[in-house]
């Protein structure tokens, strides 16, 4: 009798812990699970804003014409993307927009990296103030500065110019560059800098040897995020460029509204789509870039 409530006991002792863990796993569950569907709801909340302009694109005038809109077209038609190209010129708009995204975002993150290795580097009271400057010229709206620089530009003949506007984005985007990447520098030991000069590498030779790669995921965000804001960059281009073979694809969109600022829906919402596939594929090649290179950085550390 002894025997069997003591050959009993562990069982009863060794119940107790198996379901308290049984419990916890049961509520890591139920937490991973309540993310999990969080996160979905939180990317059908971003995601539906272009489902639906991809929809309406693909929509018939009558479709449009609906009072009960539909989720999908019924009778899909390329009508909308034909009427948009005959309407504008958003081949050349997307290639302008192109050239100053692009020249912006190449410009403004060569000078940002030097600039801010500087800052990081070598501290001292103008680095203070230039830290001071870059927080502080992000608070001022563009109202405030468009009448100064549109002046600046035109004495200089570059308004109504691929290049002025390429020198505004450089310009605009360059603190926000320049902060972006601090963070990036600072998270690069100075063991291996100074490895390096021991070595007998110049202050260039580390920079482009040494800082450079281990600062590629940081390349990768700051120039995502800059060529996205190029992109996208409206009222500037819309007060420094006139002429229809200037415009970026940001001001085209505007031409489809009419004179008395009704849209014409279906044009409108094909020229969209076009002029947000360039920043997607841009973003979704560079994001793999910026993947890797997070990865690579792991397995060097």
């Amino acid at each position: 009798m002894s025997a069997t409530s003591s050959a009993g006991a562990p069982t009863a002792r060794t119940s107790a812990p198996s379901e308290g863990h049984g419990r916890r796993r049961t509520l890591r569950l139920a937490g991973r699970t309540g993310q999990y569907a969080g996160l979905l709801c939180y990317l059908v909340f971003l995601a539906f804003p272009l489902v639906w302009l991809v929809s309406t694109s693909f929509k018939s005038p009558q479709e449009l014409g609906r009072i009960d809109p539909t989720w999908l077209p019924r009778h899909p038609t390329l009508e909308n993307f034909r009427a948009a190209f005959e309407a504008q010129p958003l081949a050349r708009s997307a290639l302008n927009s192109l050239i100053v995204a692009g020249g912006a975002t190449l410009v403004s993150v060569a000078l940002a990296v030097p600039a801010a290795y500087a800052l990081v580097r070598h501290r001292s009271r103008v680095s203070t103030a230039a830290n001071g400057w870059v927080l502080v010229s992000q608070m001022f709206p563009f109202v405030l500065v468009i009448i100064p620089l549109f002046l600046v530009l035109k004495n200089l003949h570059l308004v109504n110019s691929l290049g002025g506007l390429i020198i505004v984005y450089v310009v605009w985007n360059l603190p926000f560059s320049l902060w972006m990447l601090q963070g990036y520098v600072k998270a690069v030991p100075v063991s291996l800098e100074e490895a390096a000069a021991v070595d007998g590498a110049s202050r260039p030779r580390i920079l482009r040897s040494v800082v450079l790669p281990l600062l590629a995921p940081g390349l990768v965000a700051t120039l995502m995020f800059s060529f996205v804001t190029a992109w996208n960059e409206f009222f500037f281009a819309l007060v420094l460029l006139k002429s229809p073979e200037t415009q970026t694809m940001s001001v085209i969109l505007t031409r489809f509204l009419g004179d008395e600022g009704v849209a014409d829906l279906g044009p409108l919402a094909a020229a969209s789509v076009l002029a947000t596939i360039p920043s997607l594929l841009f973003f979704a090649l560079l994001q793999r870039r910026l993947a890797s290179g997070m990865l690579a950085g792991a397995v060097k550390g």
